[in-house]
């Protein structure tokens, strides 16, 4: 996984990153998804298989949520599997 979008991300769901990213790896999002999904997520999340690690969405994010895999806080650690267990359930 190249990036990970982390709790200040929970709630808040803005989609500066979606509209960033080049390769459309970021989810949900009501165009993409559908809308229930968007509504029902809790946070947004990047697709581990997808992520061309460019890193076009950590500055954009307005609540400094997404961290490059190697710069994850420790205490952050819970959100690698958070995002991953997302792909994995779709």
């Amino acid at each position: 996984m190249a990036h990970i979008i982390t709790a200040a991300c929970i709630g808040t769901k803005d989609r500066s990153c979606v509209d960033a990213c080049p390769v459309d790896c970021i989810h949900p999002y009501p165009e993409g998804d559908g809308q229930a999904a968007y509504d029902q997520a809790e946070q947004l999340y990047i697709d581990p298989d997808t992520c061309i690690d460019c890193g076009a969405c950590v500055p954009v994010c307005p609540v400094s949520a997404i961290y490059p895999d190697d710069d994850l806080p420790a205490d952050m650690e819970q959100f690698r599997e958070i995002n991953a267990a997302y792909y994995r359930n779709r």
